[in-house]
């Protein structure tokens, strides 16, 4: 008696059976096998979460075919159960599945009995095999852990998991013609303990770890050295311009055969000449002493038995930065010979600001150390570059500083005249130049 036993539900005609019907069995089985090699697409009903795909018993249907297509259109991830669930077989399985209007698309899983699942992801194909052992039957991802021998792949290459590498990894002769390595942010482990790697997940920035440590970026132009970080040039590496440089001081400081300058301390000559005596307690006016050899002198007189004061502004390079305070160094001889005193100078200002008013206090003066005057009249004096002097007004950008310098006849010994040059004034700057 014909029977239905085998994993593709072909007629087994029992022997001596199907007299004068043999050949028309026969002839429907070869077409089944022919089914079962060949390719079918199979509709799920429209929104189902459940679909039952069952292997007819000796007749003609999709659910035989090895490689199957699965279309319809879903709303949530559907189970697709294959039967019966005694046969054992191979299937290719494609999800084609569409969005029916929710939030899709949708993955469907493909079961056999209550044993394990495959999940395949819309638009993706996957070969499974049914073990058919019935009600607690398993299906098995059959790629899941695949392993081939020469692997070549022409197009997209999609990785969804971990990618393990137990030997080396040689690529020679890519060609991606358009195609793309998508890392999407992911981090790229580079050692064996997985403390050093590269990450882009900021948009625009590779972040380099090494040892646990984040020690470089890059963004769109800019290689940064964080904290703790620093970079090393072998000598001759590093070229300016057409010029090759190495780590000596001389070539470090030099671009194209000039000093390259940088942000710094700074500082600014005013003589005499550019100060003016104050209407009240001020010195004595602007002079000019003839020398019986050499240079003439343009000097400010303060007295000895009263501090008097003398002012003048600066405006300072847009490259001052202007929260720091300035310091000072006095410039100086005296009248005549003979002294035996000493001369100490005071510096105060204050910063005036576009459409602000003039009518503003110095700030607190700071005092030289006093330094003994000239024996010898028109001996040049340089007294020590004074402490801090903190400008008033909360200095910014373009703004004019009033200075008033004076000599400090308490604070020192003056017995005589002191004959002021000018001042150097030290100033602090962010910048290598006023661009």
């Amino acid at each position: 008696m014909a029977d239905f036993v085998n994993n593709l539900r072909l007629t087994e005609i029992a022997t001596g059976d199907e007299s004068g019907s043999w050949g028309t069995i026969t002839n429907t089985n070869l077409t089944l096998i022919g089914e079962a090699l060949g390719f079918a697409t199979q509709a799920i009903t429209e929104n189902a979460d459940a679909f039952a795909s069952t292997v007819p018993n000796g007749s003609t249907d999709s659910e035989r075919a090895m490689a199957i297509k699965y279309t319809g259109a879903l709303d949530s991830t559907c189970t697709v159960t294959l039967g019966p669930n005694t046969n054992s077989r191979l299937h290719y399985i494609q999800n084609a599945t569409t969005d029916s209007g929710s939030s899709g698309p949708y993955s469907i899983i493909i079961s056999q009995g209550s044993g394990a699942k495959v999940t395949i992801p819309n638009g993706d194909t996957k070969a499974v095999l049914l073990n058919g052992l019935g009600s607690g039957a398993v299906v098995t991802d059959l790629f899941a852990s695949l392993s081939v021998v020469d692997l070549k792949v022409q197009d997209d290459l999609t990785v969804t998991d971990d990618v393990a590498i137990g030997g080396a990894l040689t690529v020679s002769g890519l060609t991606t013609a358009g195609a793309k390595l998508d890392l999407n942010g992911t981090e790229l482990i580079l050692d064996a303990d997985a403390d050093t790697s590269i990450t882009a997940d900021t948009d625009d920035q590779i972040d380099i770890r090494i040892a646990g440590a984040d020690d470089f970026t890059f963004t769109a132009n800019t290689f940064t050295a964080l904290s703790g970080s620093g970079v090393v040039i072998p000598d001759g590496a590093l070229t300016l311009g057409s010029t090759a440089l190495t780590s000596t001081a001389t070539e470090l400081n030099q671009l194209d055969g000039k000093v390259a300058k940088t942000a710094g301390k700074e500082s600014i000559w005013v003589p005499a000449g550019a100060m003016y005596p104050n209407t009240t307690a001020g010195c004595s006016a602007l002079t000019q002493v003839e020398l019986s050899n050499g240079p003439e002198l343009k000097v400010l007189d303060f007295a000895a038995d009263a501090d008097d004061f003398a002012q003048f502004t600066v405006a300072f390079p847009k490259s001052w930065k202007e929260d720091t305070d300035i310091t000072f160094q006095p410039f100086w001889t005296v009248t005549a010979g003979s002294n035996t005193g000493t001369v100490a100078w005071e510096l105060s200002a204050v910063a005036v600001s576009s459409d602000g008013t003039s009518n503003v206090a110095f700030g607190t003066a700071v005092s030289t150390t006093a330094l003994a005057m000239a024996s010898d009249r028109n001996d040049l004096m340089v007294s020590v570059e004074s402490g801090d002097v903190e400008i008033a007004g909360s200095p910014a950008a373009n703004d004019l500083v009033f200075f008033q310098i004076n000599n400090d006849v308490g604070g020192s010994g003056q017995t005589g005249v002191a004959r002021l040059l000018g001042i150097k004034i030290f100033f602090t700057t962010n910048a290598a130049n006023d661009a």
